[in-house]
């Protein structure tokens, strides 16, 4: 059997469709929803459904809570994470399926596509993504760790063996735990297959967590980023694509910090130039935030990169 888990908060506007996109696969299932906390109507539709769906209410602990709630509640030996603002193809887990039972893998991806919020807030189609599939054979490990290859969780199907062996969601990281479970599957040893052909539609809009609240997202980032810094140079001394895998999430990180007047920009700096050469911009910012405080600083290089492309044009 195969579980479909969603969790949820204040999802009232997207979840009935959600929900429905998971009836109509044709597969054996179950279908957890998690409420974590809601205060709109979100109950109302879940209860709507009667017998049909595992509800489970609880108190607002974070998407990562709510889907280690379901994964404990989960009955099936394939466990497919579904966010409430995405939808799942038709057949796509059928197709995910066969191909996990076929090759033996571990996990099975789909390409997906993004569904672009508007003023009026409805959504119009966006791009198809399909992560490149060289970068998981080559080193799943960097893949992953970077980003280059990821999925949104509607777009993956998980053993439940790799779920298991990973061990829970990070509920710490609360804007990027979905790349951190990717990537820990990778560090189990996760093998991947591929299934050509869009699979889930992945709403993106202005009000996303890490556009919501960039401060966070930073923070996130740079956990992460050290905690796999520290689990690489522990097991052995890190491949190359691994050194360029820090160095790059190291400069990113800096760069972002600085440029939004944020903390943590010390020890991304720190990081980069510990993994390879100077970045002429973080070294620049590193001088002006001694003299001008990471707030102005961030304004005369937001205005200088602005002048900068003006004068391109």
């Amino acid at each position: 059997m195969l579980s479909i888990i969603v969790p949820c908060y204040n999802a009232e506007r997207t979840l009935r469709e959600t929900i429905e996109s998971a009836f109509a696969q044709y597969v054996t299932k179950e279908i957890i929803v998690v409420d974590d906390g809601s205060t709109d109507g979100t109950r109302d539709i879940i209860r709507s459904f009667g017998d049909s769906i595992r509800p489970l209410f609880g108190p607002n602990k974070g998407a990562g809570a709510a889907r280690n709630n379901g994964t404990r509640l989960a009955r099936g030996d394939f466990l497919q994470y579904l966010d409430s603002d995405d939808l799942l193809a038709p057949g796509t887990l059928r197709a995910r399926l066969d191909a996990l039972q076929s090759s033996g893998a571990d996990v099975a991806h789909t390409d997906w596509q993004k569904l672009i919020e508007q003023t009026d807030g409805s959504y119009r189609p966006g791009a198809v993504m399909r992560p490149p599939l060289e970068l998981i054979e080559e080193d799943a490990e960097a893949a992953t760790a970077t980003s280059r290859f990821w999925a949104p969780p509607a777009a993956l199907l998980y053993r439940r063996t790799i779920v298991e062996l990973v061990g829970e969601w990070r509920e710490d990281l609360r804007i990027i735990q979905d790349a951190r479970f990717l990537f820990d599957a990778a560090t189990c040893g996760a093998r991947f297959v591929h299934i050509s052909g869009v699979g889930a539609f992945y709403r993106t809009g202005s009000m996303s967590l890490s556009r919501r609240n960039p401060a966070n997202f930073v923070a996130d980032c740079l956990c992460n980023i050290a905690e796999i810094d520290r689990l690489w140079h522990l097991q052995k001394s890190p491949t190359k694509s691994r050194i360029d895998a820090l160095y790059g999430m190291w400069r990113q990180m800096a760069i972002a910090s600085l440029m939004g007047g944020l903390d943590g920009f010390d020890q991304a700096r720190a990081g980069h130039n510990r993994m390879g050469s100077r970045h002429y911009l973080i070294e620049l910012g590193f001088l002006l935030r001694a003299c001008l405080g990471k707030r102005l600083t961030a304004g005369l290089l937001q205005r200088a990169l602005w002048v900068r492309s003006w004068m391109r044009q």
